[in-house]
């Protein structure tokens, strides 16, 4: 790789100060850095000697996702070969029916599944990585700074949690609001005290609701309709979703309608590990999420409703449903949005969960709760960490007033 280390420098000063490209210098450093390792060290203290930098971090997440990828190539194909056998339908219309029929449709053929599904989780990929690198890059260039690796975790993790069948026109517009609104106005990573990621959905759902909810949008057939069992636990409770053939377990493992990589429990486990070993997410959030679930699923149980079924879901089902594993452990766990102090995190993830059991069995309009409570605890994750650093300097104060009495009297 030497020649290719030295053509990066001799192209370099058309990139530096002065030179002809110089307004294209966020453009060649984000391929350098990308490729090597970047020289620059600290002439002044501090000097801090880590093997973790941005980089590295957005690339374990990046790595993190890839159960959840697979789960979205096999399940959408899965659903996908399911609905065209019930249907009668022998081949996929459009541009995907030329590439898609390789292995044919069957939902017994694990690589018919996955080919099948590929074809449409990697067109909203690529669409979203390259629309929201182009705003990223763009406001780079602009603003004189490096271009940030923040959005190579945020365009998974918005691609993600999107139905199969959307248009590339909205994940076009949901991308660019979830970057450039959700992040960029604010002066980019770091800064941004929302999930970009989340925005972007959030703007889809509620300014085109019927291409991100119902019963029409989650199997990427045109014509067939099928609901997903969060939506059936709203509707008639944990009677309706065993009615509709799913089982825990069904559910546990993902082989359900659902978005793009929200619907495997079982994968986004094994992406929590891979964060947790690296130390990358917080355990504490997790342990919140989890923890504020079960007691107010638990209350909720304790009150009963005679009209909200919802009001009776147990906690386990709970975990299983909807967005909330990734949520909880991708979304959450958003180091710059979340709270930074360690008691801070673990109340900040109580906040998501029992907000995500108030949004689900309180309001039936809207019965995946994970993402409003997301974007709810980031609004508050700057209160929580000023009450508890407020506390912890009482605390220290009082020590301190405690030892000088002693050392007094």
């Amino acid at each position: 790789m030497k020649w290719l280390r030295d053509y990066l420098d001799g192209i370099e000063p058309l990139f530096q100060r002065g030179g002809r490209l110089e307004k294209f210098y966020a453009i060649y450093e984000a391929a350098d850095t990308l490729l090597f390792s970047p020289p620059e060290t600290t002439r002044a203290a501090p000097h801090i000697r880590d093997a973790l930098d941005l980089k590295r971090v957005m690339a374990y997440v990046w790595l993190a996702t890839f159960p959840c990828i697979f789960m979205a190539c096999f399940n959408t194909g899965y659903q996908a070969n399911l609905a065209m056998a019930s249907m009668g339908l022998e081949q996929v219309e459009g541009w995907r029916g030329i590439f898609t029929g390789w292995f044919g449709y069957d939902p017994s053929n694990p690589f018919a599944n996955f080919w099948h599904g590929a074809w449409y989780f990697f067109p909203i990929y690529l669409t979203v990585f390259i629309t929201g690198g182009i705003c990223e890059v763009w406001f780079a260039t602009v603003r004189g700074h490096e271009v940030n690796e923040g959005f190579f975790v945020t365009s998974i993790l918005f691609s993600l949690t999107l139905p199969p069948d959307i248009p590339l026109w909205m994940v076009v517009l949901g991308v660019v609001f979830g970057v450039v609104i959700g992040k960029e106005v604010f002066g980019g990573t770091g800064k941004n005290f929302l999930n970009p990621a989340l925005t972007g959905r959030a703007f889809l759902y509620f300014a085109y609701p019927a291409a991100m909810s119902g019963n029409a949008v989650w199997t990427a057939v045109d014509g067939h309709t099928g609901a997903t069992a969060l939506g059936e636990a709203a509707a008639g409770g944990l009677d309706a979703v065993i009615a509709l053939g799913y089982s825990w377990w069904d559910l546990f493992l993902g082989v359900v309608p659902g978005s793009l990589g929200e619907t495997s429990t079982l994968a986004v486990i094994l992406g929590a590990c891979v964060l947790l070993y690296t130390r990358i997410a917080s355990w504490r959030i997790m342990v919140g999420v989890l923890a504020g679930t079960v007691v107010t699923s638990l209350l909720f149980n304790l009150i009963g409703s005679e009209t909200n079924p919802m009001f009776g879901i147990p906690f386990w089902w709970h975990f299983v449903l909807g967005g909330f594993a990734f949520g909880t452990v991708f979304m959450a766990t958003d180091p710059v949005s979340a709270s930074h102090t360690n008691t801070g995190r673990f109340w900040f993830g109580a906040l998501v969960g029992v907000m995500t059991v108030l949004i689900r069995v309180v309001n039936p309009a809207f019965p995946e709760g994970i993402m409003l409570a997301i974007l709810f605890a980031n609004i508050f994750s700057p209160l929580i960490d000023y009450v508890v650093v407020q506390r912890n300097v009482k605390r220290r104060a009082a020590r301190l007033d405690a030892l000088g009495a002693e050392v007094s009297s």
